[in-house]
């Protein structure tokens, strides 16, 4: 099976042409090597996979030509504990980092529009 098909089947990318752009930009691995997303990927085989700030480190379990519900779709592979440790410390470090636009507090008033306008005039 192709391993593009693969990963839009077990859910890591919304659409083949997106795991195709991946797997081109060197975000998806095969046994630490990049590949092409024609390359026939095997149950055993092991795949590291970056999608957004995510990182995957998975076995190949089984293949399926559909891409069925979230259920079934993590039964294509099986999770290192190690990846799966990494992933979760990453989610709660930025669960507890503060949102940068919690600051902002929506559109300037008049009185901050004024006294922008003072300050690019140099006043």
């Amino acid at each position: 099976m192709r391993l593009d098909k693969w990963l839009w089947a077990a859910r890591f990318f919304k659409t083949r042409s997106l795991a195709q752009q991946a797997i081109e930009a060197g975000r998806v691995r095969v046994g630490g090597e990049r590949v092409k997303p024609a390359k026939e990927v095997r149950p055993e085989d092991r795949l590291s996979i970056r999608v957004g700030e995510a990182d995957w480190e998975v076995a190949v379990r089984t293949l399926s030509e559909r891409r069925g519900p979230a259920e079934e779709a993590r039964l294509l592979y099986e999770e290192s504990d190690e990846s799966r440790r990494r992933r979760e410390a990453a989610l709660a470090e930025r669960r507890l980092a503060a949102e940068p636009a919690r600051a902002l507090q929506g559109r300037p008033t008049k009185r901050d529009r004024r006294a922008l306008e003072r300050m690019r005039r140099g006043e």
